[in-house]
């Protein structure tokens, strides 16, 4: 690992996109684990406003007996979306986009 001081990170590798094959230490919260999603900040060279690369953590491997995760890497998230929402249980659903009603209800 790398020294950063007083300051806990890890080693951990990326795969796919512009960062395939590189290993960067990334700091690691109070529960041990990195963050869910990475973000890097890449400058236009035009001088335009920076691209994102967004990267999603997914387990390296899991444990024979347990099945718990045996550490972690990072994977190429070309779309770079934020990801699944939280669900609340006093939100809204989601508006249908298919035909209104029950199945089996006619027009007629």
């Amino acid at each position: 690992m790398a020294d950063t001081g007083g300051v806990k990170s890890e080693d951990t590798p990326f795969e796919g996109g512009p960062m395939d094959g590189r290993v960067l230490p990334v700091l690691v919260g109070p529960t041990g684990n990195p963050p869910k999603t990475y973000r890097i900040p890449v400058p236009d060279a035009a001088g335009g406003p920076p691209i994102v690369l967004v990267y999603r953590r997914v387990p390296r491997g899991h444990s024979k007996r347990l099945g718990l995760p045996r550490g972690w890497k990072y994977e190429f998230d070309p779309e770079g979306e934020s990801g699944p929402r939280l669900k609340w249980p006093w939100s809204r659903p989601a508006p249908r986009t298919g035909p209104q009603g029950k199945p089996g209800d006619t027009d007629g």
